[in-house]
């Protein structure tokens, strides 16, 4: 079948870009034609992305419903997928077209200004609907302009809500988690028109070496550093731990100096290290010498993939008990979850394992087993492929309703 994939960005970037482009390339083995509707690019992996998708129609800013209309002319797809909208008018002209669109809901954008799902004064998960409570008290309506030029832009409730009404009448809208599922309907959306996909990556790391668990004591964090992912919550952990470790923070981001500032205030410099953004084979080098990773998020994890990536390495994982990831962590079984922002707790679960090796072994046996049964790329993709048949041969007024 011929498939439209609509996204704001082009190139690698984070969780939907990998997704995104996984998907693609799966769907293009498997004989079907993917096409591509994008944004700005990234400036990484773009030449990959090129090899994906023969067809390709950049956006022009302040334009992009009449470039999407123009490729749907065009490239004539039997389904839409949409990931990352442009714009609310990209959006208006999907929810316009005469062809079924399925959007991958990846974060909390399409029902929270701020995009985090908690307040500016504090860190604590909200549990609202999209509401004129987001513009005041949350004042999610201001936020930081990370692009540059003006500090601040102005976030509007009005277009938000607009967009989410037109989800109402995609065809389907895709979920990592039962959690996202919950805001979804929380949100106003029918739940006939929600399915739960978990963002499976593809199986390169499955016969991964097993990790040594060896006397280093490595913990590893992997992902952005942004303010909702908890890192300097970690690091406070860090700092009650008695036993000897090493911990390195994989990735980058905006609130990396102040991570690095308190890493060093916390006395903890010569053990914990920030190598920044690495890339996969060097990931997976990490992860064989480590006896743990670690999801510090203490925003509400629409899924927490990172996570999961650590379990198919064979190591347990502690994380906050937050959003989506108690749908592939369960307590005790192959790691910790542990309560919202317990540091206490947090650094206990971590003496535990790096103390007891047989346990931190016997877990991420347990955990690569869980992720090799429930989270398959071969059967997350085709569980995909199915519901796009299913798309684009529904009746025209189920599309439409």
């Amino acid at each position: 079948m011929r498939l439209l994939f609509v996204h704001d960005r082009f190139g690698a970037q984070a969780g939907a870009e990998s997704n995104l482009q996984h998907t693609a390339a799966e769907l293009k083995r498997r004989g079907h034609e993917v096409g591509l509707v994008h944004g700005p690019g990234t400036g990484r992996g773009e030449q990959a992305w090129r090899g994906i998708f023969p067809f390709r129609s950049g956006l022009e800013a302040g334009d992009a419903a009449r470039g999407v209309r123009s490729a749907l002319a065009e490239f004539r797809p039997e389904a839409v997928y949409l990931h990352n909208s442009p714009d609310v008018e990209a959006v208006a002209a999907l929810a316009q077209a005469a062809v079924p669109v399925v959007r991958m809901v990846h974060d909390h954008q399409l029902f929270c200004l701020r995009g985090c799902k908690y307040p500016a004064w504090s860190r604590r998960p909200c549990l609202r609907a999209l509401s004129p409570y987001c513009v005041f008290p949350c004042g999610g309506a201001v936020a930081r302009d990370r692009a540059g030029g003006w500090p601040l832009r102005w976030v509007s409730y009005l277009a938000r809500k607009k967009e989410l009404e037109l989800h109402r009448r995609f065809h389907r809208l895709l979920v990592a988690s039962r959690y996202m599922r919950e805001e979804l309907l929380r949100n106003g959306i029918a739940p006939e028109r929600i399915e739960i996909h978990a963002p499976v990556p593809p199986p390169a790391e499955t016969d991964a070496p097993e990790p040594t668990f060896g006397a280093r004591n490595l913990i590893v964090y992997a992902g952005q550093l942004v303010r909702g992912k908890g890192v300097d919550v970690l690091l406070e952990a860090l700092a009650l731990m008695r036993e000897p470790f090493e911990c390195v923070i994989l990735g980058d981001g905006h609130h990396r100096p102040a991570c690095e500032a308190l890493s060093r205030r916390l006395g903890l410099a010569g053990c914990v290290h920030f190598p920044g953004y690495v890339p996969q084979a060097e990931l997976s080098r990490y992860y064989q010498e480590a006896t743990v990773a670690v999801v510090s998020s203490v925003w509400p994890e629409p899924f927490g993939a990172t996570g999961l990536e650590a379990l198919r390495h064979g190591l347990p994982v502690i994380a906050f008990d937050v959003g989506g990831i108690g749908d592939w962590l369960r307590d005790g079984e192959n790691g910790f979850l542990v309560p919202w922002m317990d540091r206490v707790e947090f650094a206990a679960c971590l003496e535990l394992l790096l103390t007891d090796k047989p346990m931190a072994r016997r877990l991420g046996a347990r955990g690569r087993a869980l992720a090799a049964e429930r989270f398959n790329f071969d059967r997350y993709v085709s569980g995909l492929e199915r519901m796009f048949v299913r798309a684009a041969t529904a009746p025209s007024q189920e599309a439409a309703a």
